[in-house]
């Protein structure tokens, strides 16, 4: 399995008052700049075979926009995303074809979470998300076996990428 992991973008801060957090969309500017960095995104990844998304309002937003990007995908709710417990997310991962390009759109600290323990790596040893970032996965077996990380990219770099190919 190819995995790509996706943190939400930009989004309005917790705590705004009259918007509960489930319920935070994402920013215009948020909105603006991801949507770059999906086409960015989907000129270095293939469209996905599985899509699968955090129920929160910020991260569904995000997948829609990277749907938009890869074209003829839609996000597929898996609320697993939205928890935080990288054994729950790695159950759902399970039950997708072992040869499957799958992402997930998600929250930090639970993706960076998710990531370290795909990697073996200790609890405390992250690499943490910007908004908006992209690591990418090669999980040879099972989703509990771990796998290899191709690349961790920002949204800055992916941003560019998007530029790269308008030009």
């Amino acid at each position: 399995m190819r995995l790509l992991i996706i943190r939400h973008a930009i989004a309005v801060p917790g705590g705004t008052p009259g918007i509960a957090d489930d319920d935070r969309p994402l920013t215009p500017r948020g909105r603006r700049r991801f949507r770059r960095a999906a086409r960015g995104l989907a000129r270095i990844a293939k469209c996905p075979d599985v899509l699968l998304s955090s129920p929160l309002a910020r991260a569904m937003a995000t997948a829609t926009l990277a749907a938009k990007a890869w074209g003829g995908i839609e996000p597929t709710v898996e609320p697993a995303l939205a928890q935080g417990n990288p054994a729950r997310v790695l159950a759902a991962l399970a039950a997708q074809p072992r040869d499957a390009a799958v992402a997930v759109v998600g929250h930090e600290p639970y993706l960076s979470a998710l990531l370290a323990a795909l990697l073996g790596a200790p609890e405390g040893d992250r690499l943490s998300f910007r908004k908006g970032g992209v690591a990418l996965v090669e999980l040879p077996g099972a989703p509990r076996d771990g796998g290899q990380l191709l690349w961790f990219l920002p949204p800055k770099l992916l941003r560019r990428l998007a530029r790269r190919a308008a030009a």
